[in-house]
């Protein structure tokens, strides 16, 4: 299984180094990471982490970014590609599943993307925020209002789980099963 971790180069409230609810054991998992490819801030620490445990870390950079020297070098592969939306089309191809770690607009944009395409049917793939420390909380409470104000079903709102544990998102994600496309033609009645 390879997930796409939407990773924001500042960490919340955490040291540069991967926080305990990082531990995850890829290899034992059988899982790989597909990221941005950087080595600095929280996507450094989370690939370094990754690599340490004997996971396989795939990278993707647009190629300006590699000549700024921030790509992490000692990846299992590193794709380099012309520009941020072939970025995030190839990471998309790669993934599995979708996690969002704590980041900021660039990560809710990635995401939202990722459980936008999964409403459509564009791909089946699971989504999820890793809620560290209560950091989607906020954004858990907009969700539920979309769904309590009818803006929303609420079998779509249940495709982006709000995770406090690693654990939690890879169960949630092996289970996983897509609901019903949205604004697919229903028959009459």
């Amino acid at each position: 299984m390879v997930f796409f971790a939407v990773l924001q180069l500042a960490n919340i409230r955490c040291t540069s180094k991967p926080p305990v609810w990082l531990d995850v054991r890829w290899r034992s998992r059988g899982l790989a990471l597909v990221y941005g490819g950087g080595k600095v801030g929280l996507m450094g620490a989370v690939a370094d982490a990754a690599l340490e445990a004997g996971g396989v870390v795939i990278g993707v950079m647009p190629r300006g970014l590699v000549e700024r020297e921030i790509a992490h070098r000692g990846l299992t592969e590193l794709h380099v590609v012309e520009d941020m939306h072939e970025r995030k089309t190839k990471m998309a191809a790669l993934a599995d599943g979708f996690i969002a770690l704590p980041g900021g607009a660039g990560t809710l944009e990635e995401i939202f993307e990722q459980w936008t395409w999964a409403q459509l049917g564009i791909h089946e793939k699971p989504c999820a925020f890793l809620n560290i420390k209560g950091y989607y909380d906020p954004l858990q409470a907009m969700v539920d209002n979309m769904v309590r104000e009818g803006f929303m079903h609420p079998r779509y709102a249940e495709m982006l789980p709000f995770a406090t544990s690693a654990d939690e998102i890879i169960a949630g994600f092996r289970d996983y099963t897509p609901p019903a496309r949205k604004w697919v033609q229903q028959p009459a009645i």
